[in-house]
């Protein structure tokens, strides 16, 4: 069978240092760990107007500036933490993108003590379509556009798209029965 086409990410991450190993091991991947949905909310906030290159060599940065994407640490982020944060060279110092990582932890946090997880949450809300999903965002997090909602779900397996079929990692993500395929 013939690899996926030349204008894929899948075709893209082929050996690539950075894109490879994230696209191998986790694009498309069910995610349950709300601290996990966490962090690729934040990353995929942060990729807005940047590469996913640039996110993915920076990753390190932000698991060390929002510690390791503890929900109940960053939601009780203070004035201290955004200031540190802003001028932390290891991640996008973005006023925005960093107060939507601060307010969505404390959402996120809403979100378990109604649905038991965040994870429980997508399910309950599984499946939409990317315009309800993106809706449905909006309506609960800060800096979730359609891309960014589109990204986050594709990625943590709730929406079709990671992986083109000729892909080799298709087979496995489909093995892990992502929720877009239920």
């Amino acid at each position: 069978m013939p690899g996926p086409p030349s204008d894929t990410y899948c075709h893209a991450a082929l050996g690539h240092e950075f894109h490879g190993p994230y696209h191998d091991e986790e694009y498309g991947s069910p995610l349950r760990g709300d601290d996990l949905l966490f962090e690729r909310l934040v990353l995929e906030i942060n990729q807005a107007g940047l590469s996913w290159l640039t996110i993915l060599k920076k990753r390190e940065g932000f698991r060390r500036a929002y510690d390791g994407f503890s929900l109940e640490r960053v939601a009780a982020y203070g004035e201290a933490d955004r200031a540190r944060l802003l001028v932390d060279g290891g991640i996008i110092r973005n006023r925005l993108k960093v107060d939507a990582a601060i307010e969505n932890a404390s959402r996120i946090l809403e979100i378990r003590s109604a649905s038991g997880s965040f994870a429980d949450w997508l399910d309950a809300h599984h499946p939409r379509d990317k315009a309800e999903w993106v809706k449905l965002f909006k309506k609960t997090f800060r800096f979730t556009g359609g891309e960014i909602t589109g990204e986050f779900l594709m990625s943590t397996g709730y929406l079709p798209g990671a992986h083109h079929p000729a892909c080799p990692v298709y087979e496995r993500v489909a093995a892990l029965s992502p929720r877009w395929m239920s």
